[in-house]
């Protein structure tokens, strides 16, 4: 009999696979310390968990014993038998089984509903399933890491323990998988941030990043080159408020739909908000004076500083903060416009990941649950983005129900060297905004008309772009954004004078430069500029003050050897000004 291949390209192959292995877990977990009450236990992208409720406090002692357990139920190969119980029964089964957690599950269900469980040997679990046929199907898994977890996210609820697993049809795709988890692991943002000095996390701020003077020069050098393609592309650039009145809040609908991310204040006894979103302040920007049709497509940018609230245990670096710059942008069209504004902002989009090396796919996010407007507006701004993105011949797949409350998306998600993908552009198409606040233009035959409005953004945060940046270059960024693009180092101290002149030359050439002139032996100088993370390392010795040249070697291209001053400041000029990666 041929053996059965997993189609494993498939989503639902992969859900199905990694939720069979996670029932495994908890059966093991419940053999191993049978008082443990059982909470969730979903798959995931690229694995699963199991939230346990045990007084046995859960470490990474505790995986080999647990991993063996679970090769002994996947030997077993338990089939997977579902059943169903009337919702009465389901609570009675479950509160004789000892699991208070999946009776609170089944008593959130209607009382009409049927409650179907998951049988593998001696273990039941609540579950909607689908499964894999039985528990041999099961060929390789891994126990990853322990976090606490607080029931139904809620923080004044119980503190569970979360165990995080992964599960592969072969041991070979584990392999692959674990070797690219330890490259993540070595490129994690916030170790390199650390060891470069670019910006640090604080206890005093959770989620409220410090940039240090390191930092400050890759970002600054993103917010000029984001002002410099702005400008080419006719966009003006404008500031709103961070604080704004409870009203604009209100009349913007993030009031009813939005509220529980936002931070709040009083004023002179008002109530005003610490803005989440830049759109409002941009409508009122628009809003300031009547506009003629003959003046559009208008496009106003702003780097614009935002708060949200995000529960402590979301927040993750540079990635997941709690104030972040977004680098957005409104674009006011006549409908005539829209098709064509939509093209150039995907294209911007494009020209501006292709530069930093990235690859990309595009979601189309539709509407969601919690939505203003009517379903005739919602269906003419899908079709728009639609109809724009299909003329562009990009590809693009459907992402059912995840656009904003105000209207449908394109997002953008980029791949970065080692795989992994990140959500940074998105491309809106809001009618709302510009109807909640009245918004109007005189159009061609004299009378007022509602202009049509794209939110955008590209990098879609900086600091998360930074952090993307971060682990996609491994902390060598490009000549232009480098912190330090050349460190000069002496042989000996005898030749800092030669250094340190060399230092004001290139700096006044606008290079950003450090001279190392310490009583340090040359190869312990190199392994420091190399772990620094420096793109170009020059020695400096007796050949090179008396021909006035430097020894260059360039974290990239390796040696290139003995270079005039004049030769190499062009070399670097050249790269910055390209741009190269």
């Amino acid at each position: 009999m041929a053996k059965e291949k997993l189609n494993w390209e498939d989503e639902q192959v992969r859900h199905d696979y990694r939720h069979t292995a996670s029932h495994i877990m908890a059966q093991a977990v419940k053999r191993l310390w049978p008082g443990t009450k059982l909470a969730i236990g979903p798959a995931i992208e690229n694995g699963f968990y199991y939230d346990f409720d045990s007084e046995h406090k859960f470490g990474e002692e505790d995986f080999m014993k647990i991993q063996k357990e679970m090769k002994k139920i996947v030997q077993a190969n338990y089939p997977l038998e579902r059943f169903e119980l009337p919702r009465e029964e389901a609570i009675k089964y479950m509160e004789e089984a000892g699991e208070p957690y999946k009776v609170e599950l089944i008593q959130d269900l209607p009382e009409d509903a049927v409650i179907s469980f998951y049988k593998q040997g001696d273990f039941v679990d609540l579950c909607a399933g689908p499964h894999m046929e039985s528990t041999g199907k099961i060929k390789a898994f891994k126990l990853m890491s322990v976090a606490g977890a607080y029931w139904r996210g809620d923080s004044d609820r119980q503190m569970l323990q979360r165990i995080y697993a992964t599960a592969f049809p072969s041991q070979e795709l584990l392999d692959e998988y674990i070797a690219k988890i330890e490259e993540a692991k070595n490129r994690d943002h916030r170790k390199i941030g650390r060891e470069m000095d670019l910006f640090m996390l604080t206890e005093e701020g959770p989620g409220f990043p410090f940039f240090l003077p390191k930092g400050m020069v890759i970002r600054n050098g993103l917010e000029t080159f984001w002002r410099q393609e702005h400008v080419k592309r006719g966009y003006e650039e404008i500031k709103t408020p961070l604080i704004l009145n409870e009203q604009l809040w209100r009349t913007s609908g993030h009031w009813d739909h939005y509220k529980d991310n936002m931070y709040f204040t009083k004023i002179d006894d008002e109530d005003y908000a610490i803005k989440p979103m830049n759109c409002p302040g941009s409508m009122l920007v628009y809003k300031r004076k009547m506009w003629s049709y003959r003046e559009f497509p208008i496009r106003c940018g702003e780097l614009g500083q935002v708060h949200r609230h995000e529960l402590s245990g979301a927040l993750h670096g540079l990635m997941r903060v709690r104030t972040f710059t977004q680098d957005d942008a409104h674009i006011f069209m006549l409908p005539e416009q829209v098709n064509e504004e939509i093209k150039n902002v995907a294209k911007f989009c494009d020209d501006v990941y292709k530069m930093f090396g990235f690859e990309y796919h595009v979601e189309l996010s539709t509407r969601p649950d919690d939505s203003m407007g009517t379903d005739e507006e919602w269906e003419m701004a899908e079709n728009a983005l639609r109809n724009a993105i299909e003329e562009m011949g990009v590809p693009f797949v459907i992402n059912e129900g995840d656009g904003a409350f105000y209207g449908p998306k394109l997002d953008f998600h980029l791949e970065d060297s080692i795989g992994r993908t990140w959500q940074c552009g998105t491309i809106q198409l809001d009618m709302q905004m510009p109807q909640r606040f009245d918004l109007t233009y005189i159009g061609a035959d004299g009378e007022k008309h509602r202009p049509i409005m794209i939110h955008r953004v590209i990098f879609g945060s900086i600091e998360r772009f930074i952090g993307i940046l971060i682990e996609h270059c491994a902390g060598k960024f490009p000549l232009w954004l480098a912190p330090v693009q050349v460190r000069l180092m002496t042989v000996t101290e005898k030749f800092a004078g030669y250094a340190n002149e060399l230092k004001k030359r290139l700096e006044e050439a606008g290079l950003r430069v450090e001279a190392d002139v310490r009583n340090e032996k040359i190869g312990y100088k190199l392994r420091e500029a190399r772990n620094a993370r420096v793109n170009y390392m020059c020695v400096i010795g007796e050949r090179e003050e008396e021909a006035g040249s430097v020894s260059v070697r360039s974290s990239k291209e390796g040696e290139l050897g003995e270079m005039s001053v004049d030769e190499f400041t062009a070399k670097l000029l050249k790269e910055i000004e390209e741009k190269k990666m």
